[in-house]
Protein backbone atom coordinates (compact mmCIF):
# COMPACT_ATOMS: atom_id res chain seq x y z
CA UNK A 1 0.00 0.00 0.00
CA UNK A 2 1.28 3.44 -0.92
CA UNK A 3 2.08 6.08 1.68
CA UNK A 4 1.25 9.81 1.60
CA UNK A 5 -1.21 9.10 -1.22
CA UNK A 6 -4.94 9.44 -1.74
CA UNK A 7 -7.14 6.56 -0.55
CA UNK A 8 -8.96 4.91 -3.42
CA UNK A 9 -11.40 2.10 -4.06
CA UNK A 10 -10.06 -1.20 -5.31
CA UNK A 11 -10.72 0.11 -8.81
CA UNK A 12 -8.59 3.18 -8.17
CA UNK A 13 -11.31 5.80 -7.72
CA UNK A 14 -10.40 8.42 -5.07
CA UNK A 15 -12.39 8.21 -1.82
CA UNK A 16 -13.32 11.47 -0.10
CA UNK A 17 -13.20 11.98 3.64
CA UNK A 18 -16.97 11.91 3.99
CA UNK A 19 -17.16 8.78 1.85
CA UNK A 20 -14.57 6.94 3.95
CA UNK A 21 -15.83 7.82 7.42
CA UNK A 22 -19.59 7.96 6.89
CA UNK A 23 -22.24 6.03 5.01
CA UNK A 24 -24.37 7.98 2.52
CA UNK A 25 -27.88 8.49 3.91
CA UNK A 26 -31.16 10.18 3.11
CA UNK A 27 -30.84 13.21 5.33
CA UNK A 28 -28.63 13.32 8.42
CA UNK A 29 -30.61 10.59 10.19
CA UNK A 30 -32.19 8.73 7.32
CA UNK A 31 -31.57 5.19 5.95
CA UNK A 32 -28.38 4.27 4.13
CA UNK A 33 -28.50 4.39 0.34
CA UNK A 34 -27.85 1.39 -1.84
CA UNK A 35 -25.73 3.59 -4.10
CA UNK A 36 -22.97 3.94 -1.45
CA UNK A 37 -20.70 1.58 -3.38
CA UNK A 38 -17.68 2.14 -1.11
CA UNK A 39 -19.69 0.90 1.88
CA UNK A 40 -20.46 -2.27 -0.09
CA UNK A 41 -16.84 -2.69 -1.12
CA UNK A 42 -15.54 -2.33 2.43
CA UNK A 43 -18.05 -4.76 3.96
CA UNK A 44 -17.81 -7.29 1.12
CA UNK A 45 -14.01 -7.26 1.30
CA UNK A 46 -14.15 -7.63 5.08
CA UNK A 47 -16.51 -10.61 4.79
CA UNK A 48 -13.93 -12.33 2.61
CA UNK A 49 -10.76 -11.57 4.58
CA UNK A 50 -10.41 -15.16 5.73
CA UNK A 51 -9.56 -18.03 3.47
CA UNK A 52 -10.51 -21.54 4.66
CA UNK A 53 -8.46 -22.55 7.66
CA UNK A 54 -6.01 -25.37 7.15
CA UNK A 55 -7.63 -28.58 8.41
CA UNK A 56 -4.31 -29.46 10.03
CA UNK A 57 -1.39 -27.14 10.81
CA UNK A 58 -3.87 -24.24 11.06
CA UNK A 59 -1.79 -22.08 13.39
CA UNK A 60 1.76 -21.38 12.38
CA UNK A 61 4.71 -19.00 12.15
CA UNK A 62 6.96 -18.35 9.19
CA UNK A 63 10.12 -16.60 8.08
CA UNK A 64 12.37 -16.24 5.07
CA UNK A 65 16.01 -17.21 5.15
CA UNK A 66 18.85 -18.88 3.31
CA UNK A 67 20.21 -22.39 2.87
CA UNK A 68 23.98 -22.74 2.59
CA UNK A 69 25.86 -25.83 1.38
CA UNK A 70 28.81 -26.80 3.58
CA UNK A 71 29.60 -30.31 2.31
CA UNK A 72 29.76 -31.91 -1.14
CA UNK A 73 27.08 -34.60 -1.53
CA UNK A 74 27.22 -34.81 -5.34
CA UNK A 75 28.00 -38.51 -5.02
CA UNK A 76 24.38 -38.89 -3.88
CA UNK A 77 22.46 -36.14 -5.70
CA UNK A 78 22.75 -34.07 -8.86
CA UNK A 79 20.27 -31.49 -7.53
CA UNK A 80 21.54 -28.01 -8.36
CA UNK A 81 20.81 -26.76 -4.86
CA UNK A 82 23.71 -28.94 -3.63
CA UNK A 83 26.14 -28.44 -6.53
CA UNK A 84 28.70 -26.16 -4.87
CA UNK A 85 30.05 -25.78 -1.36
CA UNK A 86 29.19 -22.28 -0.16
CA UNK A 87 26.17 -21.95 -2.46
CA UNK A 88 23.25 -19.99 -0.99
CA UNK A 89 19.58 -20.54 -1.85
CA UNK A 90 16.69 -18.40 -0.63
CA UNK A 91 14.08 -20.34 1.33
CA UNK A 92 10.97 -20.01 3.46
CA UNK A 93 10.04 -21.98 6.58
CA UNK A 94 6.72 -22.42 8.31
CA UNK A 95 6.36 -24.02 11.75
CA UNK A 96 3.00 -24.98 13.18
CA UNK A 97 1.00 -26.98 15.66
CA UNK A 98 -0.87 -29.86 14.02
CA UNK A 99 -4.24 -30.49 15.67
CA UNK A 100 -5.26 -27.08 16.96
CA UNK A 101 -7.33 -24.39 15.30
CA UNK A 102 -6.09 -20.97 14.21
CA UNK A 103 -6.65 -19.52 17.68
CA UNK A 104 -5.22 -22.39 19.71
CA UNK A 105 -2.25 -22.03 22.05
CA UNK A 106 1.31 -22.49 20.81
CA UNK A 107 2.26 -24.67 23.80
CA UNK A 108 -0.38 -27.37 23.35
CA UNK A 109 0.87 -30.97 23.50
CA UNK A 110 1.04 -31.60 19.79
CA UNK A 111 3.57 -32.44 17.08
CA UNK A 112 4.97 -29.39 15.32
CA UNK A 113 4.88 -28.99 11.57
CA UNK A 114 8.28 -28.24 10.03
CA UNK A 115 7.77 -27.16 6.39
CA UNK A 116 10.56 -25.80 4.20
CA UNK A 117 10.45 -24.29 0.71
CA UNK A 118 13.71 -23.83 -1.20
CA UNK A 119 13.60 -21.49 -4.22
CA UNK A 120 16.09 -23.31 -6.45
CA UNK A 121 16.95 -22.49 -10.07
CA UNK A 122 15.54 -25.89 -11.01
CA UNK A 123 12.17 -25.14 -9.40
CA UNK A 124 10.82 -24.99 -5.86
CA UNK A 125 11.69 -27.89 -3.57
CA UNK A 126 9.44 -28.47 -0.55
CA UNK A 127 10.26 -30.64 2.46
CA UNK A 128 7.04 -30.98 4.44
CA UNK A 129 7.88 -32.67 7.73
CA UNK A 130 7.48 -32.48 11.49
CA UNK A 131 9.61 -32.05 14.59
CA UNK A 132 9.48 -35.83 15.02
CA UNK A 133 11.21 -38.50 12.92
CA UNK A 134 8.12 -40.76 12.86
CA UNK A 135 4.34 -40.44 12.50
CA UNK A 136 1.22 -42.00 14.04
CA UNK A 137 0.13 -44.06 11.04
CA UNK A 138 1.78 -45.61 8.02
CA UNK A 139 -1.05 -45.54 5.46
CA UNK A 140 -2.74 -42.33 4.24
CA UNK A 141 -6.16 -44.01 4.18
CA UNK A 142 -6.17 -43.71 7.98
CA UNK A 143 -5.28 -40.02 7.98
CA UNK A 144 -8.83 -38.54 7.95
CA UNK A 145 -9.86 -40.89 10.78
CA UNK A 146 -6.79 -40.01 12.81
CA UNK A 147 -7.25 -36.26 12.39
CA UNK A 148 -10.93 -36.52 13.31
CA UNK A 149 -9.85 -37.91 16.69
CA UNK A 150 -7.56 -34.91 17.23
CA UNK A 151 -10.33 -32.41 16.50
CA UNK A 152 -13.71 -32.02 18.19
CA UNK A 153 -16.30 -34.56 19.27
CA UNK A 154 -19.27 -34.30 16.87
CA UNK A 155 -21.76 -34.17 19.77
CA UNK A 156 -20.03 -32.09 22.45
CA UNK A 157 -17.80 -30.03 20.10
CA UNK A 158 -15.04 -30.46 22.69
CA UNK A 159 -11.67 -32.15 22.42
CA UNK A 160 -11.96 -35.75 23.57
CA UNK A 161 -9.26 -37.83 25.24
CA UNK A 162 -11.51 -40.84 24.76
CA UNK A 163 -11.51 -40.42 20.96
CA UNK A 164 -7.73 -40.03 20.84
CA UNK A 165 -6.84 -42.97 23.06
CA UNK A 166 -9.49 -45.18 21.49
CA UNK A 167 -7.91 -44.65 18.06
CA UNK A 168 -4.34 -44.99 19.31
CA UNK A 169 -5.09 -48.14 21.30
CA UNK A 170 -6.71 -49.69 18.22
CA UNK A 171 -3.70 -48.78 16.06
CA UNK A 172 -0.54 -49.95 17.84
CA UNK A 173 1.59 -48.62 14.97
CA UNK A 174 1.00 -45.20 16.58
CA UNK A 175 2.89 -46.16 19.75
CA UNK A 176 6.30 -44.76 18.74
CA UNK A 177 4.91 -41.32 17.89
CA UNK A 178 2.55 -41.29 20.87
CA UNK A 179 5.49 -41.95 23.21
CA UNK A 180 7.41 -39.02 21.70
CA UNK A 181 4.31 -36.84 21.95
CA UNK A 182 3.86 -37.73 25.63
CA UNK A 183 7.47 -36.89 26.41
CA UNK A 184 8.55 -33.28 26.87
CA UNK A 185 9.33 -33.22 23.15
CA UNK A 186 5.58 -32.89 22.71
CA UNK A 187 5.78 -29.37 24.20
CA UNK A 188 8.87 -27.66 22.71
CA UNK A 189 9.96 -24.25 23.98
CA UNK A 190 8.91 -22.33 20.89
CA UNK A 191 10.06 -23.21 17.40
CA UNK A 192 13.73 -22.23 17.61
CA UNK A 193 14.69 -24.99 20.05
CA UNK A 194 13.43 -28.09 18.26
CA UNK A 195 14.83 -30.37 15.58
CA UNK A 196 13.01 -30.99 12.31
CA UNK A 197 12.72 -34.07 10.11
CA UNK A 198 11.57 -34.91 6.62
CA UNK A 199 10.17 -37.98 8.43
CA UNK A 200 9.48 -39.91 5.23
CA UNK A 201 12.03 -41.85 3.23
CA UNK A 202 12.97 -39.98 0.05
CA UNK A 203 15.47 -40.77 -2.67
CA UNK A 204 18.43 -38.94 -4.17
CA UNK A 205 19.72 -39.50 -7.72
CA UNK A 206 23.22 -38.57 -8.82
CA UNK A 207 24.67 -37.67 -12.22
CA UNK A 208 25.21 -41.37 -13.00
CA UNK A 209 21.50 -42.10 -12.45
CA UNK A 210 22.31 -44.01 -9.26
CA UNK A 211 19.65 -43.93 -6.58
CA UNK A 212 19.94 -44.05 -2.81
CA UNK A 213 17.26 -43.66 -0.16
CA UNK A 214 17.57 -40.84 2.37
CA UNK A 215 16.04 -39.28 5.44
CA UNK A 216 16.45 -35.54 6.08
CA UNK A 217 17.37 -34.17 9.51
CA UNK A 218 17.35 -30.50 10.54
CA UNK A 219 19.09 -30.10 13.88
CA UNK A 220 18.63 -26.91 15.87
CA UNK A 221 21.91 -25.04 16.34
CA UNK A 222 20.25 -23.36 19.34
CA UNK A 223 20.00 -26.72 21.10
CA UNK A 224 16.88 -28.42 22.39
CA UNK A 225 14.61 -26.82 24.97
CA UNK A 226 11.25 -28.24 26.01
CA UNK A 227 8.59 -27.25 28.49
CA UNK A 228 7.51 -29.82 31.04
CA UNK A 229 3.79 -30.49 31.18
CA UNK A 230 2.79 -28.02 33.94
CA UNK A 231 4.85 -25.18 32.43
CA UNK A 232 3.41 -25.75 28.96
CA UNK A 233 -0.09 -25.74 30.43
CA UNK A 234 0.59 -22.49 32.27
CA UNK A 235 1.83 -20.76 29.10
CA UNK A 236 -1.41 -21.62 27.31
CA UNK A 237 -2.97 -18.94 29.51
CA UNK A 238 0.03 -16.65 30.00
CA UNK A 239 0.84 -16.25 26.30
CA UNK A 240 -1.00 -18.45 23.79
CA UNK A 241 1.11 -16.92 21.00
CA UNK A 242 4.40 -17.69 22.74
CA UNK A 243 6.13 -19.44 19.81
CA UNK A 244 5.09 -16.82 17.26
CA UNK A 245 6.25 -13.98 19.49
CA UNK A 246 9.55 -15.73 20.31
CA UNK A 247 10.42 -16.27 16.62
CA UNK A 248 9.56 -12.72 15.58
CA UNK A 249 11.40 -11.09 18.46
CA UNK A 250 14.51 -13.25 18.02
CA UNK A 251 14.82 -12.33 14.35
CA UNK A 252 14.11 -8.67 15.10
CA UNK A 253 17.04 -8.84 17.56
CA UNK A 254 19.13 -10.34 14.72
CA UNK A 255 19.47 -13.57 16.70
CA UNK A 256 18.86 -15.53 13.53
CA UNK A 257 17.90 -19.13 14.31
CA UNK A 258 19.83 -21.78 12.45
CA UNK A 259 19.40 -25.47 11.74
CA UNK A 260 22.15 -27.78 10.54
CA UNK A 261 21.06 -30.05 7.68
CA UNK A 262 22.02 -33.72 7.53
CA UNK A 263 20.99 -36.81 5.60
CA UNK A 264 21.00 -40.49 6.38
CA UNK A 265 21.76 -42.64 3.35
CA UNK A 266 20.63 -46.21 2.65
CA UNK A 267 21.51 -48.09 -0.53
CA UNK A 268 18.90 -50.10 -2.42
CA UNK A 269 20.60 -53.31 -1.29
CA UNK A 270 20.60 -52.20 2.34
CA UNK A 271 16.90 -51.36 2.02
CA UNK A 272 16.16 -54.94 0.99
CA UNK A 273 17.91 -56.29 4.08
CA UNK A 274 16.81 -53.70 6.65
CA UNK A 275 15.32 -55.12 9.87
CA UNK A 276 12.11 -53.18 9.29
CA UNK A 277 10.38 -51.83 6.23
CA UNK A 278 12.62 -48.82 5.44
CA UNK A 279 9.62 -46.97 3.99
CA UNK A 280 7.54 -47.29 7.17
CA UNK A 281 7.16 -43.78 8.60
CA UNK A 282 6.46 -45.18 12.08
CA UNK A 283 10.08 -46.44 12.23
CA UNK A 284 13.47 -44.72 12.42
CA UNK A 285 16.83 -45.68 10.94
CA UNK A 286 19.55 -46.21 13.53
CA UNK A 287 22.10 -43.41 13.39
CA UNK A 288 24.76 -45.92 14.42
CA UNK A 289 24.10 -48.00 11.30
CA UNK A 290 23.28 -45.05 9.05
CA UNK A 291 25.21 -42.08 10.43
CA UNK A 292 24.28 -38.47 9.79
CA UNK A 293 26.06 -36.91 6.80
CA UNK A 294 26.49 -33.14 6.83
CA UNK A 295 24.88 -31.18 3.99
CA UNK A 296 24.71 -27.55 5.13
CA UNK A 297 22.59 -25.26 7.24
CA UNK A 298 19.64 -22.92 6.91
CA UNK A 299 19.19 -19.65 8.73
CA UNK A 300 16.00 -17.62 9.13
CA UNK A 301 16.65 -13.88 8.94
CA UNK A 302 13.51 -12.12 7.71
CA UNK A 303 10.02 -11.95 9.16
CA UNK A 304 7.45 -11.34 6.39
CA UNK A 305 6.15 -7.78 6.27
CA UNK A 306 2.60 -9.13 6.07
CA UNK A 307 1.66 -12.35 7.86
CA UNK A 308 -1.40 -13.18 5.77
CA UNK A 309 0.29 -12.62 2.43
CA UNK A 310 3.20 -14.95 3.11
CA UNK A 311 2.62 -17.19 6.15
CA UNK A 312 -1.10 -17.82 5.84
CA UNK A 313 -0.97 -18.22 2.06
CA UNK A 314 2.22 -20.29 2.05
CA UNK A 315 1.44 -23.59 0.37
CA UNK A 316 3.70 -26.62 0.72
CA UNK A 317 3.45 -29.96 -1.03
CA UNK A 318 5.76 -32.98 -1.20
CA UNK A 319 5.03 -33.03 -4.95
CA UNK A 320 7.45 -30.12 -5.28
CA UNK A 321 10.68 -32.00 -5.90
CA UNK A 322 13.58 -31.04 -8.14
CA UNK A 323 15.81 -33.06 -10.41
CA UNK A 324 18.09 -35.14 -8.18
CA UNK A 325 15.46 -35.60 -5.46
CA UNK A 326 12.69 -38.19 -5.63
CA UNK A 327 10.10 -40.21 -3.79
CA UNK A 328 10.04 -43.68 -2.25
CA UNK A 329 7.39 -46.40 -1.79
CA UNK A 330 6.46 -44.85 1.59
CA UNK A 331 2.65 -45.26 1.70
CA UNK A 332 2.06 -42.10 3.71
CA UNK A 333 4.28 -40.08 1.38
CA UNK A 334 2.46 -41.43 -1.65
CA UNK A 335 -0.88 -40.36 -0.13
CA UNK A 336 0.43 -36.89 0.66
CA UNK A 337 1.51 -36.48 -2.97
CA UNK A 338 -2.20 -36.41 -3.79
CA UNK A 339 -3.71 -34.71 -0.76
CA UNK A 340 -1.43 -31.70 -0.22
CA UNK A 341 -1.79 -29.96 -3.60
CA UNK A 342 -5.50 -30.80 -3.53
CA UNK A 343 -5.85 -29.11 -0.13
CA UNK A 344 -4.03 -25.99 -1.38
CA UNK A 345 -6.22 -25.71 -4.47
CA UNK A 346 -9.30 -25.89 -2.26
CA UNK A 347 -7.95 -23.49 0.35
CA UNK A 348 -6.34 -20.81 -1.83
CA UNK A 349 -7.38 -21.56 -5.41
CA UNK A 350 -6.07 -23.27 -8.50
CA UNK A 351 -3.46 -20.55 -9.08
CA UNK A 352 -1.97 -20.71 -5.58
CA UNK A 353 1.52 -21.29 -6.96
CA UNK A 354 1.46 -17.84 -8.62
CA UNK A 355 1.33 -16.12 -5.21
CA UNK A 356 4.70 -14.52 -4.38
CA UNK A 357 5.52 -16.76 -1.41
CA UNK A 358 4.82 -19.87 -3.49
CA UNK A 359 6.06 -18.76 -6.89
CA UNK A 360 9.32 -20.02 -8.34
CA UNK A 361 11.50 -16.89 -8.78
CA UNK A 362 13.02 -18.37 -11.93
CA UNK A 363 11.32 -18.96 -15.28
CA UNK A 364 8.34 -21.29 -15.34
CA UNK A 365 6.75 -22.49 -18.56
CA UNK A 366 3.55 -24.51 -18.78
CA UNK A 367 0.20 -24.66 -20.53
CA UNK A 368 -1.87 -24.33 -17.38
CA UNK A 369 -4.40 -21.56 -17.99
CA UNK A 370 -7.28 -19.65 -16.47
CA UNK A 371 -8.90 -20.35 -13.10
CA UNK A 372 -9.99 -17.92 -10.39
CA UNK A 373 -7.65 -15.04 -9.54
CA UNK A 374 -5.24 -15.60 -12.43
CA UNK A 375 -3.23 -12.40 -12.05
CA UNK A 376 -0.20 -13.24 -14.21
CA UNK A 377 -0.24 -12.73 -18.00
CA UNK A 378 -1.99 -16.16 -18.29
CA UNK A 379 0.25 -17.10 -21.21
CA UNK A 380 -0.72 -14.04 -23.20
CA UNK A 381 -1.57 -14.83 -26.82
CA UNK A 382 0.63 -17.92 -26.93
CA UNK A 383 -0.88 -21.36 -27.64
CA UNK A 384 -2.53 -23.05 -24.67
CA UNK A 385 -1.79 -26.59 -25.88
CA UNK A 386 1.21 -28.82 -26.53
CA UNK A 387 2.59 -29.94 -28.92
CA UNK A 388 2.07 -27.03 -31.27
CA UNK A 389 3.75 -25.60 -34.35
CA UNK A 390 4.31 -22.08 -33.05
CA UNK A 391 6.18 -21.50 -29.79
CA UNK A 392 9.15 -23.89 -30.12
CA UNK A 393 8.80 -25.28 -26.59
CA UNK A 394 10.17 -28.74 -25.97
CA UNK A 395 10.39 -31.47 -23.36
CA UNK A 396 13.75 -31.84 -21.67
CA UNK A 397 15.59 -35.12 -22.06
CA UNK A 398 17.82 -34.11 -19.14
CA UNK A 399 15.09 -34.58 -16.56
CA UNK A 400 13.62 -37.95 -17.34
CA UNK A 401 12.32 -39.85 -14.35
CA UNK A 402 14.62 -42.64 -13.23
CA UNK A 403 13.23 -46.12 -13.74
CA UNK A 404 13.59 -48.50 -10.84
CA UNK A 405 12.39 -51.95 -9.90
CA UNK A 406 9.83 -52.71 -7.21
CA UNK A 407 10.11 -55.69 -4.90
CA UNK A 408 6.75 -57.11 -6.02
CA UNK A 409 4.41 -56.85 -8.99
CA UNK A 410 1.26 -58.05 -7.24
CA UNK A 411 -1.54 -55.51 -6.83
CA UNK A 412 -3.63 -56.11 -3.70
CA UNK A 413 -4.88 -54.54 -0.48
CA UNK A 414 -2.10 -55.85 1.71
CA UNK A 415 -2.84 -56.21 5.38
CA UNK A 416 -0.69 -53.80 7.37
CA UNK A 417 1.01 -56.71 9.14
CA UNK A 418 1.62 -58.87 6.08
CA UNK A 419 4.62 -57.08 4.62
CA UNK A 420 7.29 -58.92 6.57
CA UNK A 421 10.54 -57.26 7.70
CA UNK A 422 9.13 -56.33 11.09
CA UNK A 423 6.06 -54.52 9.78
CA UNK A 424 4.08 -55.82 12.76
CA UNK A 425 6.74 -54.86 15.31
CA UNK A 426 5.35 -51.69 16.85
CA UNK A 427 7.11 -52.08 20.20
CA UNK A 428 10.88 -52.52 19.86
CA UNK A 429 11.73 -48.95 18.86
CA UNK A 430 9.43 -47.26 21.41
CA UNK A 431 10.90 -49.56 24.07
CA UNK A 432 14.44 -48.55 23.12
CA UNK A 433 13.43 -44.89 23.20
CA UNK A 434 12.01 -45.12 26.71
CA UNK A 435 14.40 -47.61 28.33
CA UNK A 436 17.71 -46.64 26.71
CA UNK A 437 17.45 -43.07 25.38
CA UNK A 438 15.46 -41.18 28.03
CA UNK A 439 17.13 -40.24 31.28
CA UNK A 440 15.36 -40.67 34.61
CA UNK A 441 13.75 -37.21 34.60
CA UNK A 442 12.54 -37.60 31.00
CA UNK A 443 11.03 -40.97 31.89
CA UNK A 444 9.21 -39.54 34.88
CA UNK A 445 7.89 -36.56 32.92
CA UNK A 446 6.71 -38.86 30.14
CA UNK A 447 4.88 -41.12 32.58
CA UNK A 448 3.28 -38.08 34.23
CA UNK A 449 2.13 -36.75 30.86
CA UNK A 450 0.70 -40.12 29.81
CA UNK A 451 -1.17 -40.53 33.08
CA UNK A 452 -2.59 -37.00 32.84
CA UNK A 453 -3.68 -37.56 29.23
CA UNK A 454 -5.18 -41.02 29.78
CA UNK A 455 -7.02 -39.84 32.88
CA UNK A 456 -9.30 -37.92 30.53
CA UNK A 457 -10.70 -41.14 29.04
CA UNK A 458 -14.33 -41.55 30.06
CA UNK A 459 -17.61 -43.15 29.02
CA UNK A 460 -18.83 -46.76 28.95
CA UNK A 461 -15.72 -47.99 27.09
CA UNK A 462 -13.27 -46.36 29.48
CA UNK A 463 -11.89 -49.55 31.05
CA UNK A 464 -11.61 -51.30 27.70
CA UNK A 465 -9.66 -48.43 26.13
CA UNK A 466 -7.38 -47.99 29.17
CA UNK A 467 -6.53 -51.68 29.37
CA UNK A 468 -5.91 -51.95 25.64
CA UNK A 469 -3.49 -49.01 25.69
CA UNK A 470 -1.77 -50.34 28.83
CA UNK A 471 -1.10 -53.58 26.96
CA UNK A 472 0.78 -51.58 24.34
CA UNK A 473 2.84 -49.73 26.95
CA UNK A 474 3.76 -53.01 28.63
CA UNK A 475 4.76 -54.61 25.32
CA UNK A 476 7.12 -51.71 24.68
CA UNK A 477 8.56 -51.52 28.20
CA UNK A 478 7.55 -53.22 31.44
CA UNK A 479 8.88 -50.24 33.38
CA UNK A 480 6.77 -47.82 31.33
CA UNK A 481 3.66 -49.98 31.55
CA UNK A 482 4.03 -50.48 35.28
CA UNK A 483 4.44 -46.79 36.06
CA UNK A 484 1.53 -45.74 33.86
CA UNK A 485 -0.71 -48.43 35.38
CA UNK A 486 0.21 -47.31 38.89
CA UNK A 487 -0.53 -43.70 37.99
CA UNK A 488 -3.96 -44.70 36.70
CA UNK A 489 -4.68 -46.85 39.76
CA UNK A 490 -4.79 -50.08 37.74
CA UNK A 491 -3.69 -53.38 39.26
CA UNK A 492 -0.47 -54.26 37.42
CA UNK A 493 -0.37 -57.93 38.44
CA UNK A 494 -2.45 -58.94 35.44
CA UNK A 495 0.25 -57.55 33.15
CA UNK A 496 3.43 -58.32 35.11
CA UNK A 497 2.57 -62.01 35.50
CA UNK A 498 2.07 -62.52 31.78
Amino acid sequence: MAQNSKITTNAGCPVGKDQYENSQTVGSRGPVLLQDFFLHEKLAQFNRERIPERIVHAKGSGAFGKFVVTNDISQYSRAKIFNKVGKETKMFARFSTVGGEKGSADTERDPRGFALKFYTEDGNWDVVGNNTPVFFIKDAKKFPDFIHTQKRDPRTNCKSATMMWDFWSLNPESLHQVLILMSDRGTPNGFRFMHGYGSHTFSLINAKNERVYVKFHFRSAQGIKNFDGPTAEAYRGIDPDYAQRDLVEAIDRKEYPRWNVFIQVMTLEQAKNFAWNPFDVTKTWSQKEYPLIEVGYFELNEIPANYFRDVEQAAFAPTNVVDGVGFSPDKMLQGRILSYPDAQRYRIGSNYQDLPVNACPYMTNSYHRDGAMKFTDNGGSQPNYFPNSFDGNYQSDDHKGLAYELDEATVAYFDRNSGGKGDDDHYTQPGILFDQVMDAQAKQNTVNNIVAAMSGIDGPKKDEIVMRQLCHWFRASKHLGTEVAKGLGVDVSAFVNK
